[in-house]
């Protein structure tokens, strides 16, 4: 079983002051919190609840991603 250290994951602030956690490689993965921390534990409860919905419909989570960051200069 995978778990979220499997996987690249990004926080970074979103436009409201708040900060979002997300998973390139898994569709819908992803949270908001006030701080980036907050941010990655509600990140790891979303990963817990779309595992569990993966395993109930029979199906392997995807594999990660590279991600290439690139400079806005």
């Amino acid at each position: 079983m995978k778990s979220l250290q499997d996987y690249t994951a990004v926080i970074r602030p979103d436009n409201n002051g708040t900060f979002i956690a997300y998973i390139p490689a898994i569709s819908g993965c992803h949270a908001w919190g006030q701080t980036p921390d907050e941010a990655r534990v509600e990140l790891f409860y979303v990963f817990e609840m779309i595992q569990e919905e993966y395993k109930e419909e029979g199906r392997s989570l995807p594999k990660d991603v590279e991600l290439v960051i690139a400079n806005a200069s």
